[in-house]
């Protein structure tokens, strides 16, 4: 019973420090909420926190500049999403702001970075392994599949269904292992998978209540987030994971092949 609080309270603190930046960006959401800066709209002051976090997280180690070029290219990917999906109507960002492109503030591409920046710190803090994963060119097939999806469902049919069917036959033998102090444990990774998305979910009515975006159904007042979104953020993980392991294979390949890489 000790050893499993132990173990517990490390997987929890490990866990907290991963997300450093999710936690930050709710706290100034919050913040911004209740104090207003003359001049300076709540999303303008939302970018700048974002950017001042991002050098400070990078100038104190916390992130690695690897890891900082990972978040970016998520940032990129899910400003592409939002100013895609904020056209189409599916949520939108109601107040003004000088840093918005098409009705989409840049910090809203942090909330994506953020996701990355937790899945980068947690593979690092405890020690990430993966088995049976699959062909790179499945895998990443898979991957463009889903994001596509998100944009092609508003023209044709949503495949989301089907691609979570595939997803249980690509990844039903993966297993994510993870070092929880000297212990090193292992779950599978559709599990891993549906658990970071549930949690998102969480995080997504958090950020929703303080007035993040809104949804069509919260134009009038708060409501919770449709529990439908939660196949929506399983399926962004995955995605998110992907690349994350991709560019931790391939970086992993480069370092195996540059002997100056290894003594560094």
């Amino acid at each position: 019973m000790i050893r499993a609080f132990r173990l517990l309270l490390h997987f929890g603190y490990q866990e907290a420090m991963s997300c450093l930046f999710p936690v930050f960006i709710f706290a100034s959401l919050a913040l911004s909420k209740f104090v207003t800066i003359p001049g300076l709209g709540r999303y303008d002051l939302l970018l700048i926190l974002c950017l001042l976090f991002q050098v400070v997280m990078v100038k104190t180690g916390l992130e690695t500049k690897d890891e900082l070029k990972v978040i970016t290219v998520f940032h990129l990917i899910g400003l592409a999403l939002e100013i895609f999906k904020v056209h189409m109507g599916s949520w939108g960002y109601p107040e003004e702001a000088y840093s918005k492109i098409f009705g989409v503030p840049l910090y809203s591409g942090f909330m994506y970075a953020s996701v990355a920046s937790y899945l980068c710190q947690a593979w690092r803090r405890l020690d990430v392994s993966l088995t049976a994963w699959p062909a790179p060119w499945l895998a990443v097939l898979l991957g463009a599949a889903i994001y596509l999806n998100f944009f092609v469902h508003h023209f044709w049919v949503d495949i989301r269904w089907y691609l979570m069917a595939a997803i249980f036959v690509v990844f039903w033998r993966s297993r994510v292992h993870f070092r929880v102090a000297e212990e090193r444990l292992w779950m599978p990774l559709p599990l891993a998978y549906f658990l970071i998305g549930f949690f998102i979910w969480i995080a997504e009515n958090i950020a929703t209540f303080f007035g993040a975006w809104y949804y069509p159904n919260q134009r009038n007042g708060w409501e919770i987030v449709h529990l439908s979104k939660i196949s929506s953020w399983f399926l962004l993980v995955i995605v998110s994971f992907i690349i994350v392991a991709q560019l931790k294979h391939v970086k992993s390949q480069i370092t195996q092949g540059n002997p100056k890489s290894k003594q560094r």
